[in-house]
C-alpha cells in the first residue's frame, strides 16, 4: 500500500511540475495578505506538455514542432506579457509570437494573393483584396484556430481600447496561432512546406467570390469592358417571355456582341432581364478560372531549398498571363463630378 501511495504522489509530481506557485512569493513578501483568484491562477499556468505536443501532432506538424517550447511560444500572445510581469516581475518573460505572426500574416498574404490572381486573373483589385481577406483575414484565421482546438492553449490578457488601438478581443489573440505556426514552418523547413501547410487549412477552402462582385451599374461597367476589349458595342436581344399581360410575366433576355454572346438574365420586366444580363456577363469575364493543369505559381520556383539564393536548379516555371484591370466607371457618387450620359443598351425583340 505505501508503493502505491509513494509512486501516486509522484505522478502527481510529475503531473503538476508545470505549475507556478500563486500567489508569487515576491507579492506575498511586499504584502502581508494575499488572496487567491482562481481566475488569475488559470490565465499564468502554462499548458502541459502533453498537451501541447498532443496539438502539434493533431496538426500534423509532430516532425516540425519537437519540443513543447516551441507550440507554448506559438500559442503565447504578446498580451500575456502584461499579465506576467505584474504577478512575477523578478522572472524572465515566456517566449510570445509577436515577430512570428507578424512573419506569417506576410507569407500567408504572400501564398493567397499570388494563389487567387493566378486562379482568377481578371478579378477587380478590390475583389481581389476582399477575397484574400476571406481566405486568410483574422475570422478565418481565428476560426481556423478554434478548429485546430488551439483554445486551451492560448496564453493572452483582454485589453481595453486606447486612444492609439482597438480593444484587443479573443479572436485577435486566437487569430496570431495559425500565422506564428506559418513562420514556423517556414524557419524550421522551407518555403514550399510553408504554402502546403496554407493551402492545407486556408486555401484549399471554398469562398463564394461570386457574391463579393457588386456593380452599381452593371450595364455601364459592361459597356466600358467591352470597349476596352475593342469589340462591339454590347446589344440586348429578348429571347423568351411568357404571361406579358399577365400579373407574373417572365422574360429572358440575352447580350450579345456582334454574334457572340455575353451573358444571360431573366425577370419579370425587361429592365430586370437586362440588369440581370449584363451582370451575368461581368461575372463570366471576372470568374474567369485558370485550369489547374496550366496553374503556375512563382513562389514554386524556390522548390524545396530553404535559401532561395543558392538555388543551383531552379523548378521550371511558365508565367501566367497578367488580367486586364477592370473598367473603371460611375466615379460621380465619389468625386462629385457628374459623368456623361452614355447611351442605353438597345433591346432588340
Amino acid at each position: 500500500m505505501g508503493h502505491v501511495s509513494r509512486r501516486l504522489y509522484s505522478s502527481l509530481a510529475v503531473s503538476t511540475a508545470h505549475l507556478k506557485h500563486f500567489p508569487p512569493r515576491e507579492a506575498t513578501l511586499r504584502t502581508k495578505k494575499a488572496t487567491f483568484d482562481p481566475e488569475t491562477w488559470a490565465a499564468l499556468q502554462p499548458p502541459p506538455p502533453s498537451a501541447l505536443m498532443a496539438f502539434s501532432h493533431r496538426i500534423g506538424l509532430g516532425a516540425v514542432l519537437t519540443t513543447p517550447a516551441a507550440v507554448q511560444r506559438a500559442c503565447t500572445h504578446k498580451s500575456f506579457l502584461n499579465l506576467h510581469t505584474r504577478y512575477y516581475p523578478l522572472s524572465p518573460p515566456p517566449p510570445n509570437n509577436a515577430n512570428l505572426a507578424v512573419l506569417g500574416n506576410a507569407l500567408m498574404g504572400l501564398f493567397a494573393s499570388e494563389h487567387l490572381h493566378a486562379t482568377y486573373p481578371h478579378l477587380p483589385t478590390r475583389v481581389l483584396k476582399a477575397a484574400v481577406s476571406a481566405h486568410v483575414g483574422p475570422l478565418t484565421c481565428a476560426s481556423v484556430a478554434q478548429e485546430m482546438g488551439a483554445v486551451p492553449l492560448l496564453r493572452w490578457h483582454r485589453q481595453p481600447a486606447t486612444p492609439t488601438s482597438p480593444a484587443l478581443l479573443h479572436s485577435d489573440a486566437l487569430a496570431s496561432i495559425p500565422r506564428a505556426l506559418t513562420a514556423l514552418v517556414y524557419q524550421e523547413r522551407c518555403l514550399a512546406s510553408a504554402r502546403k501547410f496554407v493551402y492545407s487549412f486556408f486555401l484549399g477552402r471554398r469562398v463564394d467570390i461570386r457574391a463579393m462582385l457588386k456593380f452599381r451599374d452593371p450595364k455601364r461597367a459592361l459597356m466600358e469592358t467591352v470597349a476596352k476589349f475593342q469589340r462591339e458595342p454590347p446589344k440586348s436581344r429578348l429571347l423568351k417571355e411568357t404571361g406579358r399581360f399577365s400579373n407574373s410575366p417572365i422574360f429572358v433576355v440575352g447580350i450579345y456582341t456582334g454574334t457572340d454572346q455575353l451573358g444571360e438574365g431573366f425577370g419579370s420586366s425587361l429592365k430586370m432581364a437586362e440588369y440581370r444580363a449584363a451582370e451575368d456577363a461581368l461575372h463570366r469575364l471576372y470568374l474567369t478560372r485558370t485550369p489547374a493543369h496550366r496553374l503556375t505559381l512563382p513562389s514554386s520556383t524556390f522548390g524545396e531549398d530553404a535559401n532561395i539564393y543558392n538555388l543551383t536548379n531552379p523548378a521550371p516555371y511558365t508565367p501566367g498571363e497578367l488580367g486586364e484591370s477592370e473598367a473603371l466607371y460611375a466615379s460621380s457618387g465619389r468625386s462629385g463630378i457628374l459623368a456623361p450620359r452614355r447611351r442605353v443598351l438597345e433591346v432588340e425583340s
